[in-house]
């Protein structure tokens, strides 16, 4: 009876360990797949994927593989997908032109369990819905109104926070300016120490949203999951507030995103509103912060260019009178900040890449690619390619003069139908802050030496840039 037991007990094991793996190799188990490696059962290579971000190499997850494989295309398995890696511009042409015919937008499901309304709604309609909803805030016509805020929202971040410091760090600096923004101009929020409240729960959602969805206490996916209901619950108190103004007739849907929204959108769930501005403030305030803290460091890294930028920025200021402030006419005159800009984000891209479904079988470069497989394309692995940039490491905004780089090289906001609706909002933000840093102060690292990019899971520079700085004479 005991040998029995046990033997029951060995078995049971044996197919909870088989099983998993039989399920991870039929995923592979189609002819002509692009060449790869498949990993472990249930991690297959996420690790790797994970370890060379956090190393400060992230491209070299993929370009070693291409040189292994000799192929734009391979196959790996990461996030518990099977998945095709295309890289370069063909590889971005080929997802970019095919959304919602070949493949769809995809997220982990660490995104799935963080924002729950996400499961219940169509993606793809989801994404035209959104995108109807925030055309009239976030193309050029609708920004300009925004100028002056942002402006002003600018000059009290520097008068307050980079004032009378002789030493700071400058990623939680930069973080801060773009979430004062986008709480303003989403939710017409402009109380600092309410702002700084919500802001670290958002943080902690930001940083889980991309992370190993393991759900145990103190993971970073256990700690954004309970933040995501804090700041589900938040908003939701504000957009009652909101519907009580808008029904009175106290609000116009000029005013912010969200009387927008409310006014628009239809009947909708609060959860599901409330997850959609969660999301639209994450991805206004984080990414943009990136861009700002890299732009300290790379000129703190090249005194001629931040020559060449204090230049532009002061003879915009020459033109003012007392304490007027930006207008729309003066961002159209930082050409040079601009390329600057658009260089850092092509040597640090804000985001390193993101994924698509295939809704169909297909074929691309001879390799079929089944239905349901994931496929992942890097914006930093095409930005780091020779081919399109030469000396890839070297720091250069005189590539992006003229009519700039090819189609499909240049990223750092994707393409397609999907690409970011927040470009011009991006763009606009970026060069006020570039505007008020430079005009006001100069700066230098204080680690010198210290260049390291850590991707975990966006990229961050080592420490946080601490950086000494001095007022502009």
């Amino acid at each position: 009876m005991y040998l029995t037991i046990i033997f029951l007990f060995i078995s049971s094991i044996l197919f909870s360990l088989l099983f998993p793996l039989k399920k991870h190799l039929s995923h592979f188990s189609y002819p002509k797949l692009p060449p790869g490696k498949i990993g472990f059962p249930l991690v297959g290579e996420s690790f790797s994927f994970l370890s060379a971000g956090r190393k400060g190499h992230q491209e070299k997850f993929i370009t070693d593989r291409v040189s292994r494989f000799s192929s734009d295309v391979f196959k790996t398995h990461i996030f518990g997908s099977p998945t095709a890696v295309v890289t370069g511009a063909s590889g971005n042409k080929f997802l970019f032109t095919n959304e919602n015919k070949l493949v769809v937008s995809w997220w982990p499901d660490s995104v799935n369990k963080i924002f729950p309304s996400s499961m219940e709604t169509s993606s793809k309609e989801e994404a035209k819905k959104m995108r109807t909803l925030l055309l009239p805030f976030l193309k050029p016509e609708g920004l300009r109104s925004y100028v002056g805020v942002m402006d002003e929202i600018a000059r009290r971040h520097f008068e307050t926070e980079w004032a009378n410091q002789d030493q700071l760090i400058v990623l939680p600096l930069t973080k801060k300016f773009t979430f004062s923004i986008a709480c303003r101009l989403f939710l017409s929020m402009d109380d600092p120490e309410r702002v700084r409240k919500l802001e670290e729960p958002f943080n902690t959602v930001a940083i889980g949203v991309f992370s190993i969805p393991i759900n145990f206490p103190g993971t970073r996916f256990n700690r954004a999951i309970k933040a995501s209901r804090l700041l589900r619950k938040e908003v939701s108190a504000i957009m009652r507030k909101r519907k009580e103004e808008v029904k009175a007739g106290k609000v116009l849907a000029e005013q912010d995103i969200l009387s927008h929204m409310l006014m628009n959108i239809g009947e909708t769930k609060d959860d599901h509103v409330a997850d959609k501005i969660i999301g639209l403030l994450i991805g206004g305030y984080d990414t943009a912060s990136i861009v700002c803290t890299f732009i300290v460091s790379f000129l703190a890294d090249f005194p001629d260019v931040y020559k060449r930028v204090l230049h532009e920025q002061q003879e915009i200021l020459t033109e003012k009178e007392g304490n007027e402030g930006l207008r729309w006419e003066d961002i159209e005159k930082m050409r040079y900040s601009w390329n600057v800009a658009c260089e850092v984000m092509r040597i640090v891209p804000p985001l390193s890449g993101t994924f698509r479904e295939a809704i169909e079988h297909f074929s691309f470069k001879g390799f079929y690619i089944p239905k349901g497989w994931k496929l992942y394309w890097s914006a930093t692995a095409t930005h780091k390619n020779p081919d399109y940039f030469p000396e890839p490491e070297r720091f250069e905004p005189n590539r992006f003069e003229g009519s700039g780089p090819k189609p499909y090289t240049y990223v750092p906001f994707g393409g397609g139908p999907r690409m970011c609706p927040g470009r011009e909002y991006a763009r606009l933000e970026i060069l006020i802050f570039m505007h008020h840093l430079v005009t006001r102060y100069k700066w230098e690292k204080v680690f010198p030496k210290e260049n390291k990019i850590v991707v975990d899971p966006l990229p961050l520079p080592a420490k946080g840039l601490p950086v000494r700085i001095s007022p502009q004479s």
